[in-house]
């Protein structure tokens, strides 16, 4: 019962999360950086030094980025690593959503984030902390883990409406 109260609270604090753009997701993908090099072959591209991932609003920011693209066209698997490297997006409202993590994987095919590392997820006021945090951007789903020592726990913090 405590969790589905947990789980219900969640929803509600990231319930503009349900209003991101669907218009970036029909956008193409743009990536710059400094250095980029990989194996047209296997399919496999390396980005490093000041990465910048655009998909219409969406920001991925990193130091070090890998595009898995063996699947094929639009099931493309992006790893972006950096201390921190960084996630923004803009909702309909203008409300933004950010996370920030050591890692962060953009799976294009599923639209799923999975935040690892110090991860990070706020939106108007509220976050959620733990050191996995999964988001399913179709879903609208959130699931955030703790590294598993007693010490470690997933933290949420809700904000009064208006503060942000």
């Amino acid at each position: 019962m405590k969790s589905n109260i947990i789980l219900l609270s969640l929803c509600f604090a990231f319930s503009g999360l349900c209003l991101a753009g669907p218009d970036d997701f029909k956008k193409e993908i743009q990536v710059g950086s400094d250095r980029q090099f990989g194996s047209i072959k296997d399919k496999v591209m390396t980005f490093v030094d000041n990465v910048k991932v655009e998909q219409g609003s969406l920001l991925i920011e990193a130091d070090k980025l890998e595009v898995i693209a063996s699947a094929g066209k639009g099931k493309e698997v992006f790893i972006a690593s950096g201390q921190p490297a960084t996630y923004s997006q803009l909702l309909d409202g203008e409300k933004p959503i950010k996370a920030k993590a050591n890692e962060i994987r953009y799976d294009v095919a599923n639209g799923t984030l999975v935040l690892t590392g110090n991860a990070e997820l706020s939106q108007n006021g509220s976050m959620v902390q733990g050191a996995i945090i999964k988001y399913n951007l179709e879903k609208q789903e959130l699931e955030a883990e703790s590294d598993g020592k007693k010490t470690e726990r997933v933290t949420t913090v809700f904000s009064p409406e208006g503060k942000e």
